[in-house]
């Protein structure tokens, strides 16, 4: 799936359904079980850029 640059991850997380709140994004992010870019990210609020590659599990979210 894409998503928009310029959005957090939280936001990115909403945006995609692969979480239904914030706060299921903020558990998520937490937890260890999002990657940006390969490597783990636990600042929900991290802006995302073009080219970036968001890994939920089996979900992979591209951002343009």
């Amino acid at each position: 799936m894409q998503i928009s640059y310029g959005i957090t991850l939280g936001q990115a997380l909403k945006t995609a359904n692969v979480a239904g709140t914030g706060g299921e994004a903020k558990v998520l992010i937490q937890a260890g079980e999002v990657r940006v870019n390969g490597e783990v990210e636990t600042r929900r609020g991290r802006k995302l850029e073009r080219g970036d590659v968001v890994e939920v599990g089996d979900e992979r979210l591209e951002v343009r």
